[in-house]
Order: structure tokens, then sequence, then C-alpha cells
């Protein structure tokens, strides 16, 4: 169970990993108002005061793999990150490895995206309607994922296993929350496990129909109606466009009825909603209004889906309900459950089937109870299903393609294929080098007829992983996005299924539990599905831990590349991977320690690295070098990072929102989702970019939440990417954030050369041995429990 006393800290992290692509998103209207503070200030050194910006030492960095010993000057407690506030007593909501880069998981744009802005630019013939672009297109197939999945649910009759939603229980269920908490024995009508029913068969796949065309956005009469409802109660006006969105069809009428449904737009914190609510109501506002207490546990529980989780404890909720003034949380949660905005579960806290400790027969289960939203519920639910009727759907007899597969093939690969022919989910894991693995099993098969497709989670990974076999992205692989929004990737059958025989998904770790949904529901009776992945890196931007669930479960082949990354950088991160951060050869430089005293000389030091030192020693230009830091405040986060890079090597005056032809650029086309282009031009379209190689076009109105300078980016932005050189900065004041994930993930993009921008002293070395991410909260590992067998 999360501790309830960390749910105000950590809350922290995960909102400040939520601002982390598109930093200020959806906040920025607020400015001057004082309503809606910064949603993406979180991070090692968020505000962490003025250290002294004296610059360093000049002259060419050495290797001296050693940390540096002696005090960082001007440290400053990296408790401090996120602002002072945003996500504060958000729940026992943990960060799970998210803090402060949660490479654009930011929900401030999740309400724009919903629009029918297009940020893609990709128009239509002309005098057509335009063509949705991708980020459209992936929303929308979103929207109609959940459509779906919440029909299947509405239709299922009878009883739920172990980890089902507890339909009129709810009371029950509070009432054994109290009795825990006070010592007394849990109300044993609540608590009872069922018998663990047989394992069902898999479900007749319900197919995903073609991505719908984009919502359309809210129409000005709409919009005005709001503002001036939001004027009204002293809410910034600049708002109206996203609670049209967020709240729909008669949100004016909406926000008079319950004006805590302002809390539904992202970076709305609660004080700033109780104080509308305050303007509206006048003296019929009170604490205990139920409105309130409904309103906030929505907000509580989707505050830990910024930090990862799919669910939260019920105690830990009700404990941040008190801590936010709610007089009788449990009857806050209560109607939340009756308005259908929340749902509860038990799971049993032991496998289906395992006896009590004691041996003793019909002694009470253990379970734990979770509340959650339906949401992300659901697809934790279509997932698991999807998955079972993959494992189960997979012919007993190995077809011939398959079997010429795997004669193709040898050693470690010829292993890979084998289990693939003859199951239909295998997980493969390993570190960049064992890419060449999956990638030659892809070539085996297109060579056997087999339907193929891989897809990774950045363009640049599909870049790579298509250079193993010689060709371009695009005929083979793609992105996991291009391939869910219908932009990239193989047809669909008559029944809206892939047409596709084995899909290989690369970056597994990225990929959260909605994603991963749609990629399993997508699928035919009879497809392989191979889930391939360094599992030693930072976790998806989104809910869940789906890779590091399914490894945890022994319901499918695992296949452990002993493929090596080679080299000093190789050996390096290996040895981070295992928890130790030991000194390697490097005879060519491949990794150069900079000691630096405080944040001041570590922007120093780095602008140095990026613009002169890493050029003339490696000869790689400054646009191929990426510099990693762990947030985006501070003297040494990504924005005073980019400031000063962008004043060294591209200057001007940022006419336009303030960028210029040139600059380096990270764009969020959708929540969770960075891809790093640069800007070419700006006109009376929007701000034009080229990422990845494909033109987009971002409407001006929301260039503010979907694109900021990219020389300096979080761990979280740059997972999935490789550059020939990086340089990782480390300030004093990062020390307290610092985990093994992150360290090896930042360490880990570089390909040629890595320099290490040091201020951290013996925190570094302590991270990679004792700290490792923070667990998140889930229910997938009880739903395939119930659902798959033990393999092995």
């Amino acid at each position: 169970m999360a501790g309830t006393a960390e749910v105000a800290g950590d809350a922290q992290d995960g909102a400040g990993a939520a601002g982390d692509a598109q930093g200020d998103a959806g906040v920025s209207a607020a400015e001057g108002a004082g309503a809606v503070r910064e949603a993406g200030d979180g991070g090692a050194g968020a505000d962490a005061g003025d250290a002294e910006s004296g610059d360093g030492t000049d002259g060419a960095a050495s290797v001296a793999p050693t940390p540096p010993a002696g005090a960082a000057e001007g440290a400053v407690a990296a408790s401090a990150a996120g602002g002072g506030g945003t996500g504060a007593e958000a729940g026992g909501v943990e960060a799970g490895g998210r803090a402060a880069e949660a490479g654009g998981s930011d929900r401030s744009a999740s309400a724009e995206g919903v629009g029918a802005e297009a940020d893609a630019g990709a128009a239509g013939p002309a005098g057509g309607t335009p063509a949705p672009s991708e980020a459209e297109a992936e929303l929308a197939a979103q929207r109609v994922e959940r459509e779906r999945i919440a029909r299947r649910r509405a239709e299922r009759q009878g009883p739920l296993e172990s980890g089902g939603k507890l339909s009129g229980k709810a009371a029950d269920l509070l009432a054994a929350v109290r009795a825990v908490e006070s010592g007394e024995k849990p109300v044993a009508s609540a608590f009872v496990e069922p018998a663990p029913a047989p394992r069902r068969p898999a479900p007749e796949p319900v197919r995903r129909p073609e991505p719908a065309p984009a919502a359309v956005a809210p129409d000005a009469e709409a919009v005005g109606t709001v503002a001036a409802v939001l004027a009204e109660g002293g809410a910034p006006e600049a708002l109206a466009p996203q609670v049209a969105a967020a709240l729909g069809d008669g949100a004016e009428d909406t926000l008079r009825d319950d004006p805590w449904q302002l809390l539904r737009v992202a970076g709305v914190r609660p004080e700033q909603a109780d104080g509308f609510a305050r303007a509206l109501l006048g003296a019929e506002c009170r604490p205990d209004d139920e409105r309130r207490g409904r309103a906030l546990t929505v907000w509580l529980l989707e505050q830990a889906t910024l930090a990862g989780h799919t669910a939260l404890d019920l105690p830990a909720l009700t404990e941040a309900l008190g801590k936010r003034a709610v007089p009788d949380p449990a009857e806050a949660v209560q109607s939340a459950l009756a308005e259908g905005d929340a749902l509860v579960f038990q799971d049993a806290l032991e496998e289906p089937g395992t006896k009590p400790a004691d041996g003793e027969e019909g002694e009470e289960v253990p379970v734990r109870v979770l509340a959650g939203l339906e949401r992300y519920a659901l697809a934790e639910e279509s997932l698991a299903d999807a998955l079972a009727r993959l494992v189960n759907a997979v012919p007993k007899e190995t077809e011939e393609p398959w079997e010429a597969t795997v004669a193709a093939l040898s050693r470690g690969t010829a292993d890979l294929a084998r289990q693939v022919a003859g199951h239909g989910l295998v997980l493969h894991t390993g570190g960049e080098a064992a890419r060449a693995e999956p990638a030659a099993l892809l070539g085996a098969a297109r060579a056997a007829g087999l339907r193929a497709f891989a897809v990774c989670h950045t363009p640049d990974g599909a870049r790579r992983f298509a250079a193993h076999l010689g060709e371009e992205p695009g005929g083979a692989v793609g992105t996991v996005a291009g391939l869910l929004s219908g932009a990239s990737g193989p047809g669909r059958d008559a029944e809206g299924a892939l047409d596709l025989d084995l899909l290989i998904v690369l970056d597994a770790p990225q990929v959260d539990v909605e994603a991963a949904a749609m990629l399993a529901e997508s699928l035919p009776d009879g497809a392989r599905l191979v889930l391939s992945g360094d599992p030693a890196v930072l976790w998806s931007a989104g809910p869940g831990r789906v890779f590091a669930d399914l490894l945890a479960v022994p319901a499918c082949p695992q296949v452990a590349s002993r493929v090596p990354d080679p080299g000093p950088l190789g050996e390096l991160v290996s040895g981070i991977g295992v928890g130790e951060l030991i000194q390697v050869e490097a005879p060519g430089k491949e990794v150069v320690i900079v000691p630096v005293r405080d944040p001041g000389e570590a922007v120093h030091r780095t602008v140095q690295l990026v613009a002169d030192s890493v050029p003339r020693a490696f000869g790689v230009p400054p646009e191929e070098t990426v510099v990693i830091t762990p947030g985006h405040g501070g003297a040494a986060g990504t924005r005073a990072l980019n400031t000063v890079l962008k004043e060294r090597l591209n200057p001007g005056p940022g006419r336009f929102g303030g960028f210029d032809p040139g600059d380096r650029i990270v764009h969020s086309p959708a929540p969770g989702r960075t891809v790093p282009g640069r800007v070419v031009q700006a006109d009376a379209e929007g701000l034009h970019l080229e990422c990845a190689g494909v033109p987009v076009v971002v409407p001006r109105e929301l260039v503010e939440s979907r694109v900021r300078h990219g020389w300096a980016l979080t761990a979280h932005q740059a997972v999935g990417g490789r550059w020939p050189a990086a340089v990782v900065v480390l300030p004093g004041d990062a020390a307290d954030v610092l985990t093994r994930p992150w360290v090896y993930t930042a360490f880990g993009r570089a390909e040629r050369h890595l320099s290490v921008v040091h201020g951290v002293e013996q925190a570094l070395p302590r991270a990679v041995a004792e700290s490792v991410a923070k667990p998140r909260t889930t229910r997938l590992r009880t739903l395939l429990r119930v659902q798959l067998p033990a393999v092995g």
C-alpha cells in the first residue's frame, strides 16, 4: 500500500513530470491573474534559488571517472523541485521515476488536443477538407478505442473475478477501510475473496474501427458564454477554450451548477477552484459541499495518473481528501462512485489459488482496496483480455512460414524466433545492440512470406532500427503513434484488425497502458506480438508500467539477449544497469567527467562543451549534441540552459513566441510524446517546423503549449533517441532527484561521446547503487494472473 504520508510530496513530482514536453502548457493563459500556476515547473532545482553564474575554468576536459571530492557550492535541496506547490497533497501519488521529466505527458495539452486545430500542417486537396494531422488522428483513435472498451465493459454479465469493480459494495468497502484504520477486523462481506474461476477462454475480438475524424473545436459562441462565467467567478477568460473543450456541450450550465468542475481543466488547482466557487455561489459555498468532495476525488485520481499510477490505494485517497479540508472523505469517495466518476476494486495480495500462510481453510485472503478512473481501469482490463486472446489463439501446430523463419536464423536470434513461432506473446530484453535480434527476426519473417511490422517509440528509434534492415523507415518500420493513427503501417482486414502475422514493439517500457491496449486489441487471432526493450530505462510518461508488469508475471516466454553494448560507453551503461558506477578505460575520451562547483559553472561548462570542446575534439557539430538535465526549473534546468545555448548557437529576437528560424525545438503533438526538430519559418498559419524530416505547422495559439526549445532536454524527453554526443548536466541541486533509471537513460543517449558535468559529488554513485524507480500502483499483474497460465 502506498504510504499515505508521502501523499503531498510525491504528487509534486507527478505534476512536475506532467509538464515536461509542453512545459507551461495550458496554464499560460492564467499568467498575471494568479489563478493557475505553471504546470511544468517541476524537476530538480525548480525555483532553487539564485546561484552564482561565475565562469568556470576554461580548457579541454580530461578523463577523470572518479567523482570529484569537495562540497558543491550553492547546492539547494531538490525537494524544492516542482515550483513549490504544483500537485502537492495529491494523495499517495509517487512519481514512479518520472520526477520532473514526463516526456510531454502534460494533461494541459489534452484539452486543446481534442480540438480541430491541426499541428501537422497536412492539408487536403485544394478546395477540400484538410486531412487530420497524425496527432489529431491519434487522439481520435484513442477516443474511439476508449468508447469501444466502455461498450464492452457495459455488455459484460456476471460477477467479475479478483480485481473487478465492486458494483453495489461501495458502502461496505468504505466501512471496511474505516475498520482497518481503526484496528478492527475488516468487514467480511467486503473482503471475502471469491474462489478463483476457471481460466476463461479467449474472448472473441471486437475490432477497433478506423480512426475517426478529429473532434470539432468549441464554437466561438460556446467559448464566449464560458468566458463570461469565468469572468464572473474571477477566473481568466483565456481559459474558456480549454473549459469548453473539457466540459463539452453545455459547459456554461455545468460550471454554474458545479463550479468545482473547473478542476477538469489541466493546471487548475483546488484552491483556485474553491475561489471560483466562492465567487459564483457566495454563502452557499461550503467545504462539505458534496460537489466539492466529488470533484476533488477525481482530481486526486488524475494527479495519480500523472505520476504513473493507474489506481490509488483507497486509504491514501481518503487521507489526501482529509488534507484538502473535506470533512467526510469516505462520503466524498462514495459520492464519486455513485456518480460513476471513479471505480473501486479489490485485488488479492496473494496469487489466486494459494493457501493462507497458516494453511487453515476458509481464512480470508488478504486484499487491497483501490480506487481509480474508469478510463485506465478499462484500458488495463482490455489489455489483459487482448493478451489472453493472443496467447490462447496460437495454433498448436507451427505453420510452415514460421518454420522457415526459425531455420533462416542462428544462435540467440533463432531462439527468439522459435519462441515467437510457438507463442502469441513473447518478451525480449536487451540494450541498444540487442535490437539487432528483433531486426533479424523481422527480416527473416518477411522473407518467409509473413506479414510483419515493427514500431518504435520515436522516429529516431525507427530510423535506427530500419538501419539494421538496410532500409529507410516507412516500409516495415514505423512508430507506435503512426501505427495507431493509421499514418503508417499495414492496412486493416475486413474486421478492422491490423493485417499482420507479427508485430514487434521496440522501446516497450515507454508504451503506456492505453497505447498497449490499443496495439493488442488491433491484432487478429493467431498473430504474434513481441515486446522488446531495455527494462532498466525510465518507464512510460503515461500511466502504467506494462512491460515491467509483464516481466513480473511468468505468463509468456522471456528471451534475454546476450548481445552487450560495445565500447567504454556500453561498459559504463551496463554497469549502471546493475547498480555499479564503474571506472572505464576510455582511450579515445569516449567518457569525460567535468567537475563543477555550482550551477552557474555547470551552465558555463555545458555551453563550452557543446559549442567548442566536443566539435573540436570529436568532430560532432552542436546540432548533433544533446544536453540532458534533471528538470526544467532551477539555475541549470532546461529553461536556463536553452536560453544560453540559443544565445550562443542561434541568437535572434525570438519574434514568434520566442522562436527564430534555425532554433532546435521539441514538439509535443499529443500528451506523452515529444519529437525533436527545428524551426523553419513562421507566418500567419503558425510556426513551421521540421520534425524527423516531416514538415509540421503548429497554429499560433498552440505554439506556447506544444513547442519549446530543444538544445537541452530532460531524460524523459530524450528517451528513445540517440545522439553522436551527449552532455549530461548534474548540478548540485539535483542530488535528491537522481535515480538509477534516470542515470542509465541519460548516459545511454550517447553513441560516441559522453561528457558528464558533475556537481553532485557522491550522490551520483549513491543514486546508481540505491535509488531505484519509485513503484507505480497498477492492476495489470492481478488481471493477468487470473487470465493467463504460468509458463515454464
